[in-house]
């Protein structure tokens, strides 16, 4: 068997407005919902779970590669919506996106604090 990536889970402070948030920065639709988790589902069959634990969240790293006219429209929807937002993962260049690896690329952060990274080319 082969191997691919199925599914993980989303430390949320609020399950709902984060599914909302990356439904519409990644304009996938609503997906099944069950228990707590509020789930979507990533174009190539990836679900990403979205639940409220009981503790802390820590700060996790998330990147999602997209197409060109995805992250146009993804990167005017952080800038209308003034998030806040840099070219590089050490928040040292505000404002902007990088053009490495071939591509673009920008870093923000989701409303429960994860580092989130949009590119549009693969690192390898």
């Amino acid at each position: 068997m082969t191997v691919t990536f199925n599914h993980t889970i989303i430390a949320s402070k609020d399950r709902h407005e984060s599914a909302r948030f990356f439904r519409e920065l990644l304009e996938v639709p609503e997906a099944p919902s069950w228990g707590p988790f509020t789930n979507i589902q990533l174009p190539d069959g990836v679900l990403l779970q979205f639940a409220e634990p009981p503790v802390e969240i820590q700060m996790q790293h998330y990147a999602f590669l997209i197409d060109d006219e995805l992250f146009d429209r993804a990167y005017r929807r952080l800038c209308d919506q003034g998030i806040e937002h840099w070219a590089d993962p050490q928040m040292r260049r505000p404002g902007e996106t990088n053009n490495e690896h071939g591509g673009r690329g920008v870093y923000f952060k989701d409303p429960a604090g994860h580092a989130i990274e949009l590119i549009t080319r693969p690192y390898l």
